[in-house]
């Protein structure tokens, strides 16, 4: 029986995987296989900024508009003078 196949339609997280294949000596799949697992790993635990900001709101009872936080304390850049 055929293994199951993952079908990218990116050029470059080809290149990119077939590039690493040949660098380690590994299959294609162990390379695919070993950076998700990596991602994964990595990303456990997170939780999206928006809900992290609702749940901030709900445990603090208290509404901070970040931006017009951001907006207070922004600033235009000085040009070069030439």
């Amino acid at each position: 029986m055929a293994e199951p196949q993952l079908s990218v339609r990116s050029a470059k997280a080809r290149d990119l995987a077939h590039r690493l294949a040949r660098r380690e000596n590994r299959s294609i799949a162990d390379i695919v296989e070993r950076a998700l697992e990596s991602h994964e790993i990595r990303e456990a635990g997170r939780e999206a900024a928006m809900t992290f900001y609702a749940r901030l709101l709900q445990q603090s009872g208290a509404g901070i508009d970040l931006e017009s936080a951001i907006k207070e304390d922004r600033r235009a850049h000085k040009d070069i003078e030439l």
